[in-house]
């Protein structure tokens, strides 16, 4: 008789492990307080430029800055969402290559004032093939465009109704 020993891919095994833990007792509400018991607090994106970065997110973006504690002019905080923070920390020796892939998304109200915005500025954007100064319609209606910052981190911005 033959025997094959079956060949495990990392990726399905990690899949499947992390599926059976949250089918197994993990609960993302606490059933004392009914609230998530896990939760994101804030996003660190690491910079060269804290003034270039910090202008964009607070006049581009349009996010509500946020007092930080260091006061050392190599931090800048932003608020993201309700009581998650965005924190850029300088410090970078220089701004790198990133994947689409790997972005932060911001919803807007308006994507078409959002673009129009970027248009008069001059603000280059895409859709997810990366089509210049297009937007892509995802099939569940949302809108979305994609940007990078002045260090090339991905931004996705759409119009997403949460």
């Amino acid at each position: 008789m033959l025997y094959f020993e079956p060949t495990i891919n990392p990726m399905k095994l990690f899949t499947f492990t992390l599926c059976l833990f949250m089918s197994f007792g993990f609960s993302s509400k606490s059933s004392a307080q009914n609230k998530p018991s896990v939760t994101i607090d804030h996003v660190a994106i690491y910079v060269a430029d804290l003034r270039k970065e910090q202008s964009f997110y607070r006049d581009i973006i349009q996010l509500d800055t946020l007092a930080e504690p260091f006061h050392d002019n190599k931090h800048a905080w932003f608020t993201i969402g309700n009581s998650i923070a965005m924190h850029l920390i300088q410090g970078a020796d220089h701004p790198k290559e990133y994947f689409k892939n790997h972005h932060l998304c911001f919803s807007v109200p308006s994507l078409t004032d959002f673009t129009a915005k970027l248009t008069t500025l001059k603000l280059p954007f895409e859709d997810v093939s990366g089509k210049q100064n297009t937007i892509t319609t995802r099939i569940d209606g949302v809108h979305q465009i994609w940007l990078k910052d002045p260090e090339g981190y991905w931004l996705e911005v759409n119009d997403a109704k949460h």
